[in-house]
Parts: C-alpha cells; structure tokens; sequence
C-alpha cells in the first residue's frame, strides 16, 4: 500500500467566547490570503475538506476551516453539563469573530454556507470592517421553515439518522454517491440536539428581512452562490435578498443542492474559482 498524505493540518485553538473557554478545533492548509470557512447546521469543518487540498486554492488563499463549539472534534464550553445547546446571533457572531482574532487574522476572507450564508449576511451588515470579502453560499435573509424540530432531539430515535434524512433531498441528484453519503455521514455523526440548537438560529433569532440596506459592497465585496436544487434556501430566496443589497454577485449554481462544497466539489468550484480569482485580483490591485 502506498501512503498518500493531504495538505491539511489540524490543531486546536483555546479562545474565550463571551466569557466561556472553548477549545476549538481547526484545519488549515496553504498560504495567502485568509480565507475562514464556516459549515452548516449539525455538521463541521470536513465539508470543506475539498478546499482544504485543492492547490489552485491553496497556492492563493490560507485556507482555515474550524469546528463550532459543540460540533465535530471541537468540545462544547466548559459547564455545558445540564445546559441545552441553542445558537443565537450572538453568540455565532461572537464565536467568529473570536476564532479570527485569536488567529490574528486581518480582515480575512469568509465564507459560510446554509446558516454560515446566513451569518455572512449579519458579518456583512454590522461588522463589515472586520473582512476583505463574504462569499455566502446557500445564503438569504430567511427562508420559511418546512421541517419539524422536534423531531431533532428524542430518546425514542437515532437524532443522527433523523438529521440525514431530513437533509438527504437537498442533495442534488447529480452529486455523486461517495460525495453524499460522506455529507450525510457527517449528519449521522452530529452530537445530540446540536442540529436542532442550530436551526433555533437559523429558523428564530436570525430573520434578516428589510435589515440589510446598509451593506455597503463597494468596501465590503458581497457573493451569493445557490445550488439550483436547494429548496431550504431557494434560488429564490437568495435572488429575492440580493434585489435589496446592492451590488451583490448572485450566482445560481447548476446542478448543486445546499451542500456543494462537499456534495459535489468539482461541479463546486466551477463557480468559486472565479469568486476567489477577483478576491485575490483586488487584493493584489490594493497592495
């Protein structure tokens, strides 16, 4: 057998998040331009395993993916014993921000994808100074809720198998098979009540409807890329929020789902690698 090792490099990072340590865990591999990756609900930093031993992207961008508290091989803050998990604004903002700080990293580039292209949008209208560029993938202002929590969290099933099952149809049907059941897998791996406590920020604490008019993306570039088979966030949904930001890039992305990072990487980068060509593009015009 040959062995064959990937580019990235994990490490953990002990930061304090309003007030509780946490120790976080990251991946990262390549050298440039900061760009800090955020998963979806209930899922970690794997999804953007692709990236992370892309070298188009490396050779360019240091590319920093990292486990939210709770999530993957990251622990919950210290005295969660007894406490239900539930993300809000806050303290998703605060998490980001912390994570970039303690990296001292300076005006990185971001991007997040289904509740991470929800936060792309909250980072872009209150803490614009912070970042070079967003990218939000699967991102708008809201999208109505067609699931049901409760089913996210019960003694009597298995809440992993719950959570693929319930994220299976986003996939689109054009993804290959390794690549969706490695997605799902990761929902299977999910702690309990993370992807419930998730979606309370994503369904509750986060509707962004009529609050984005002060995005200014002639400081703050803004991108916008949705997967055509994403019913959660429709192209729809990311067209209808991008009409009230403007010059925000929209991108509906062929044959994807809300996953793309993961569920179909080639296809994927199809349409980041442009996004990432004008980023690096501006970057070097502004040196």
């Amino acid at each position: 057998m040959s062995a064959a090792l990937e580019a990235m490099v994990g490490r953990y990072l002990s930061v304090d998040i309003d007030g509780s340590p946490c120790r976080i865990y990251f991946e990262e591999a390549g050298s440039g331009i900061p760009l800090v990756c955020l998963h979806t609900a209930g899922a970690d930093n794997r999804q953007y395993r692709h990236m992370l031993n892309d070298p188009e992207i490396t050779s360019r961008y240091r590319v920093i993916a990292f486990d939210m508290p709770w999530h993957g091989k990251s622990y919950p803050p210290e005295g969660w014993q007894g406490t239900e998990y539930r993300l809000t604004t806050r303290r998703y903002t605060d998490t980001i921000l912390a994570f970039c700080r303690a990296l001292d990293l300076d005006r990185p580039a971001l991007i997040g994808c289904s509740i991470g292209g929800r936060i792309v949008l909250e980072l872009a209208n209150s803490h614009a100074d912070r970042f070079s560029a967003l990218i939000g993938v699967e991102s708008a202002d809201y999208q109505q809720p067609w699931y049901d929590t409760d089913w996210l969290h019960r003694s009597d099933i298995h809440g992993g198998e719950v959570c693929a099952a319930l994220v299976s149809g986003l996939i689109a049907p054009q993804s290959p098979s390794r690549f969706r059941h490695e997605t799902l897998w990761q929902y299977m791996q999910g702690g309990p009540g993370i992807f419930k406590g998730d979606l309370y920020f994503y369904r509750e604490d986060a509707d962004l409807r009529g609050k984005l008019a002060r995005i200014d993306t002639a400081k703050l570039p803004l991108y916008l890329l949705t997967g055509e088979y994403d019913f959660s966030c429709s192209p729809e949904d990311t067209l209808r929020t991008a009409h009230a930001i403007p010059g925000a890039k929209v991108t509906i992305m062929r044959e994807l789902g809300h996953f793309p990072m993961s569920e179909n990487p080639e296809q994927f980068r199809k349409y980041l690698l442009p996004v990432l060509d004008e980023i690096h593009g501006a970057a070097a015009a502004n040196r």
